[in-house]
């Protein structure tokens, strides 16, 4: 008996993490574009674009993500400035298609971030999904 409900309080607790889209970095959590937008807008994950400045300049920016593109210097104390220098605040990272941040998701993770969430479709799409563009969710123009 006690087996089965230890079993039934680690399924619900995989649900819940499963259906709020917040899983701990080492769960390999992603997030689709639509989702990432509305954690984002709901205040539960930050939502970090990691391409380059040209990038943003060609397409926009994702209407509830901030600009940090790993490319610069400063990279992890602009996301540290982010949280507040909490390294277990939820950041979700998109790129164009979900290679940069998934590299860079185990990079943080390594680092000590503990929840890192990829959105493996990006701005483009991807094998993942459609992206932020198609799903037409909404963008706002890079000022730098």
């Amino acid at each position: 008996m006690l087996k089965e409900l230890v079993a039934l309080c680690l399924v619900s607790a995989a649900a819940v993490m499963l259906l709020t889209g917040i899983a701990r970095a080492e769960d390999g959590a992603s997030l689709s574009a639509e989702r990432a937008h509305e954690l984002a807008q709901a205040g539960e994950v930050l939502l970090i674009d990691i391409r380059r400045p040209q990038e943003w300049r060609d397409t926009g920016i994702g209407g509830s993500a901030s600009p940090v593109s790993m490319h610069e210097k400063g990279f992890v104390e602009k996301l540290l400035d982010l949280t507040g220098g909490d390294k277990s605040k939820p950041l979700a990272l998109i790129c164009a298609a979900g290679i940069r941040s998934s590299f860079m998701r185990s990079q943080l993770v390594q680092l000590g971030f503990t929840r890192v969430i990829d959105v493996s479709e990006g701005m483009l799409g991807s094998a993942a999904g459609d992206g932020w563009l198609k799903a037409g969710l909404p963008v706002k123009p890079y000022r730098n």
